[in-house]
């Protein structure tokens, strides 16, 4: 096995380890959501400078910084995954998977892949997920009618705000957070 196969498969478990210990705090576990059980630093926690994913203009797909932690490249490659879906109201709220994703739908698929949520929420409960303030890798922007994340600088939003186009897609264009509810996940 070499040595990139390796690197992937360990990154892989962790995000499963990440997966298994703390996202059954956020949801389906021991806690509701945003409750802080289980939701600790873990050793497995990214250090150093985050860097931000890039943008392939052709395509639209995200590309993951090098030092980007498992969990992060997780979240990237499920946004890329449903990439260009339709926008579909409720869409990935009955199952992770669907034929389109609304925002809330679209977000929780990402932070499933990265192991932090065990199953989808709605907007409003995304206003709670987590611990409040802005992550240094992903956060969560949320209010009781939308939600979009920012992964590693990009933007994860099923709104036409500031780039055209809906449906899951990743954005160039920042949004102000002004009126959502901004969370992250313990130590991203």
């Amino acid at each position: 096995m070499g040595m990139r196969m390796r690197a992937a498969v360990a990154g892989l478990l962790a995000v499963f380890l990440l997966g298994a210990s703390s996202a059954s705090a956020q949801t389906g576990g021991s806690g509701p959501p945003g409750s802080t059980a289980g939701d600790s630093p873990s050793s497995s926690a990214p250090v150093g400078k985050p860097r931000r994913a890039k943008l392939n203009r052709k395509t639209g797909l995200a590309i993951p910084p090098r030092n980007a932690p498992a969990a992060v490249v997780a979240a990237i490659n499920a946004g890329n995954a449903i990439h260009g879906r339709p926008y579909v109201w409720g869409g990935g709220h009955g199952s992770f998977e669907s034929r389109g994703y609304d925002c809330s739908g679209a977000v929780s698929y990402v932070l499933h892949a990265a192991g932090m949520l065990t199953s989808p929420l709605p907007s409003g409960p995304l206003m709670s997920w987590g611990r409040p303030g802005k992550g240094r890798w992903m956060s969560v922007m949320a209010n009781r009618s939308h939600t979009y994340a920012v992964v590693a600088g990009l933007r994860w939003d099923t709104s036409s705000y500031g780039s055209g186009g809906s449906g899951p897609r990743w954005r160039w264009t920042k949004r102000r957070p002004r009126g959502f509810a901004v969370r992250h996940w313990t130590g991203y």
